[in-house]
Formats: C-alpha cells, structure tokens, sequence
C-alpha cells in the first residue's frame, strides 16, 4: 500500500513508498536518510521502532506510541510529544531542547547523555506513575562528566537521572558516599545535590504561592 509521510505545516510529502504500517513507513524513511522534520505523526504507533540519529525537529507526536523505541541521538528539538507513550523508549543523547512532554509517559525511558533544555514535561509521568512537576539539568557532572536529570514531582520526591543511576535523592546521595566518598568527584556531587534541595524547595515555593 503505497503510504505518504507529509509535514503538519505545510502538507508537503516527505516521503512515500509502499509499506504496511505506518512504523515500516518512517523508519524506510530513516534508513533511507530523509529528514523527518515536521513529520506528522500524531497518534502513530510506532513501538520498537529503530530510529536512532533521526531528524524530527518540530515533529508532531501527539499522543504517538513510542513504547521501547530506539531514538539515541535522534534530534526532537521543539518537536510536540504531549500525551505520548515513551515507556522503555531508549533516548540516550537524544535532543528534546523546547519539546513538549505534557502528559507523556517516561516510565523505564533511559535519558542519559539526553538535553532537555526548555522542554516542557508538565504531569508527564515516571516510574512507579510519580508524575513531573518540573526538570533541572545539570552537565557535565562527576567522574564521567555525564549529564544529571533531576525531577521534581507532585509528590515533592526528587528523581535523579543518570548514567545507568534512576532512582530517588536519597539513593542517589548513598550511591555517591559509596563509590566517591569524600574524594573531588564526590564533592562535586554533593554540591549538586544541594543545589538541588535548594531548586526543589524554589519550585516547592513557588508553586504554593502560585496556588493560594
């Protein structure tokens, strides 16, 4: 069935060739080596599709299933993602700068090495269903100079994102004293966290005054 991928903004064909599924329809589209800027994509379903290094600045993935894709290194600058299943998705150095991720799911999603600057996550959720009230980046950090995600949720626990590490603060902080100790990388993220106490109960603040 010959399929055609368009651009939400202006209806022009992308690509187009004859595929069964939407997902083998974008991810020949990739392999191929065209752009996906812009694609529309809203509500596609496009679990474990093989998309890492794609282009899909300014996307529209509205409510689009991308449960246990493979997007490393894929560029999503701005692109729209509200509502979309990104459970088990691998995003890993991935480009979301100003990407909307209202109400998605990130539940198992690996985000290391990925930039979120200016993205929006508002009631995106993660493990366990927390659901995100705001996101702070900090790069590069610690003995691999990696980046560190840390979530704050509408619970007000504290999800720290990096490397292989997920999970809460308090961990995070065990996991540090454990493998640094008290040596110069240790320090660094010590620093980091409480910066990161201080940010949380900023956004805490604010949030309350904002809700009176």
């Amino acid at each position: 069935m010959k399929r055609q991928l368009k651009r939400w903004y202006d209806d022009q064909i992308i690509f187009e060739a004859d595929t069964n599924t939407l997902k083998e329809l974008v991810e020949q589209a990739h392999q191929s080596g065209a752009r996906l800027d812009g694609a529309r994509l809203d509500g596609a379903r496009l679990d474990g599709a093989s998309l890492d290094g794609a282009s899909l600045v300014r996307a529209s993935l509205v409510r689009a299933s991308l449960v246990r894709a493979s997007l490393d290194g894929a560029s999503l600058d701005g692109a729209s993602l509200d509502g979309a299943r990104l459970d088990g998705a691998s995003l890993d150095g991935a480009r979301l700068d100003g990407a909307r991720l209202d109400g998605a799911r990130l539940d198992g999603a690996s985000l290391d090495g990925a930039s979120l600057d200016g993205a929006s996550l508002v009631r995106a959720s993660l493990d366990d269903d927390r659901i995100i009230a705001s996101a702070l980046q900090i790069s590069p950090l610690g003995s691999r100079r990696a980046q560190l995600i840390a979530f704050l949720c509408t619970d007000q626990s504290i999800v720290i994102h990096t490397g292989c590490f997920r999970g809460s603060l308090d961990k995070f902080q065990d996991a540090v004293c454990k493998t640094h100790g008290d040596n110069k990388f240790g320090r660094e993220y010590q620093s980091a966290i409480q910066f990161i106490l201080a940010w949380a109960a900023l956004q805490n603040e604010t949030q309350n005054v904002e809700a009176k």
